[in-house]
């Protein structure tokens, strides 16, 4: 059965820790360290308040080959892949092929955080110039360390997930 609704809120007393609720199934996850805001701004370290679906996902082919087992749609990372952070840039808040002229977040990671990498819906169409960028659903660090604003779980539990989720999936993240 397929998961509709993702509810993510702060974990009490440490809000750059969350816990995500999947019909009724709890799971920890790290959220940004400015915790849950409404007033999201790009490089506040904050994660945005609101509903966010789902939209597309990346995969290492080498590491997460697991994360084709979903209905979301994924690309393979290639080394090449980088995502757009400068407000001021054409394709802010977009993929890019890097070697990049602007800033850019590198997807292919040596830290296997974006080994299945989920992209949310926040500040895409339209893309407002210092909104925010590359909120994603992502893997997390040990001990759920702080993202920069996305929402990031285990490895076990993206595996237990991806099969679950699809494009109609939206990720709740409340007070």
């Amino acid at each position: 059965m397929g998961v509709k609704t993702i509810v993510v809120r702060a974990r009490p007393g440490n809000r750059s820790q969350g816990l995500l609720n999947v019909a009724g199934t709890i799971f920890p996850c790290a959220l940004g360290p400015g915790g849950i805001t409404a007033r999201k701004r790009e490089g506040d370290g904050g994660t945005p308040l609101g509903r966010l679906r789902i939209v597309s996902g990346y995969f290492r082919n080498d590491h997460f080959v697991t994360a084709r087992q979903t209905r979301v749609p994924m690309q393979p990372i290639a080394a090449t892949l980088g995502w757009c952070e400068v407000p001021d840039d054409r394709n802010y808040n977009r993929p890019v092929r890097i070697p990049y002229c602007a800033s850019h977040e590198t997807m292919h990671r040596l830290d296997n955080l974006y080994d299945a990498c989920l992209v949310l819906d926040w500040n895409l169409k339209p893309r407002l110039r210092g909104r925010g960028s590359a909120i994603f659903f992502h893997l997390a660090r040990p001990g759920f360390t702080p993202t920069q604003g996305c929402v990031a779980v285990a490895a076990a539990t993206m595996r237990r997930l991806l099969p679950r989720l699809s494009t109609s999936t939206v990720v709740k993240v409340v007070r």
